[in-house]
């Protein structure tokens, strides 16, 4: 399995320009080769061919612009074979014609290959701020060599790719694709308490599980809503391109990176808490995109990444060896009752919260009864009958 590790950079000043080299190049090329293929396209009917253009640019453009010879020769191939795939996924109508690459972009990446041990990881020792429990150690780049890092966890296995990222808050970070066999994780056991839970995910409670426990909504961009408010207007009367503007800028970046990180922390710790007490999880199938032209209830669910947190289980499912379902959206979860199968057509009203079944005189909360109902299908799918 491919693995994905994240971590923080700490580049020289030397070593920064030399990122910001690479970021121009890759830039020119995707630019360059977009350009080029819109006048093939005009002129021959050609679809586009990213080892034509790699050719291209290792036989003509490399000699006509000397300069980008100076930089990885990975990260210059990758972003043609990328663009390629952009060009794909717009003949498949899954995305929008490729766009030219802005200069005063405030978001720059390149990705190179593994080869001949270019890509190393030093872990380091652990750093004396026992609290944060991080270490210091350093990463071996193409064209950067050893680059301080800060390495917050280990792993074992066959480095494939390495992506550099510059974030609109200033910080630069390296993602490492390793091969390996399997995860460790001492937090997740191989045999679990429960076999199976399912889970109703909600706006007011992130998600109510089968079992009747509650997990509270963190509302993370609601707490950090004013103070994103008060520096927008601050960077509203900034003049664009001034130093105080880019100061006020990358305030405001650092503010919605917080946010972010802190969201993702959140569905990390609930995710990897769900993956180890349960053998079998089952969930919704949410539309997310359809939901969301709710306007009154847009914002909050995209500050709760249902999607993202479903993701989480799945792949978490597969490296661990759980079983993950998706029940259809159109199983009417909320209507049934848990206990006696009857249908309530009224419960199509969310401000409905608790009711009472007519048939067994059973009184339900919303959630918990959509979740009971959406274990019972689940396990009905997985060819169980078990009793909730």
């Amino acid at each position: 399995m491919i693995i994905t590790y994240r971590y923080r950079l700490y580049p020289t000043k030397e070593q920064e320009r030399q990122l910001k080299k690479t970021f121009g190049c890759v830039r020119f090329a995707w630019n360059y080769f977009l350009a080029y293929q819109k006048e093939v396209y005009r002129q021959q009917k050609k679809s586009p061919n990213a080892f034509a253009w790699i050719r291209h640019l290792q036989q003509h453009l490399k000699r006509e612009y000397p300069w980008l010879k100076e930089v990885d020769k990975f990260a210059l191939e990758n972003e043609i074979k990328s663009l390629e795939q952009a060009f794909e996924r717009f003949f498949r109508n899954q995305a929008k014609y490729p766009k030219f690459k802005r200069k005063k972009s405030n978001y720059f990446s390149y990705t190179t290959n593994f080869t001949n041990n270019n890509i190393q990881v030093d872990f380091g020792k652990l750093a004396t701020d026992t609290e944060l429990n991080r270490c210091w150690g350093r990463i071996k780049l193409p064209k950067l060599g050893w680059v301080k890092a800060r390495i917050h966890r280990t792993f074992n296995g066959k480095i494939k790719t390495a992506t550099v990222k510059l974030l609109p808050s200033g910080k630069y970070y390296v993602s490492i694709t390793v091969e390996q066999d399997k995860v460790d994780n001492p937090k997740i056991k191989e045999t679990p308490a429960n076999f199976a839970t399912a889970l109703d995910l909600g706006v007011k409670d992130f998600f109510v599980d089968s079992n009747s426990r509650h997990v509270e909504n963190p509302k993370i961009l609601a707490k950090y809503e004013r103070r994103i408010k008060k520096v927008q207007r601050e960077l509203s009367r900034k003049r664009p391109g001034s130093k105080n503007f880019e100061r006020t800028r990358r305030k405001l970046a650092k503010l919605y990176e917080k946010v972010t990180n802190i969201r993702m922390d959140f569905l990390h710790k609930w995710s990897s808490r769900v993956i180890c007490e349960n053998q079998a999880i089952i969930c919704e199938d949410l539309k997310v995109k359809n939901l969301v032209r709710n306007h009154h209830l847009a914002k909050s669910i995209m500050d709760v990444s249902w999607s993202k947190f479903v993701e989480m289980l799945e792949y978490k499912s597969k490296w661990y060896n759980r079983i993950f379902l998706k029940i259809p959206s159109s199983f009417p979860s909320s209507q049934i009752c848990s206990s006696c199968g009857y249908r309530n057509e009224e419960l199509k009203d969310l401000k409905i919260r608790t009711w009472q079944c007519p048939c067994c005189r059973q009184k339900h909360d919303r959630d918990e009864n959509a979740a009971k109902n959406i274990l019972k299908q689940g396990l009905l799918q997985l060819g169980m009958v078990v009793s909730v």
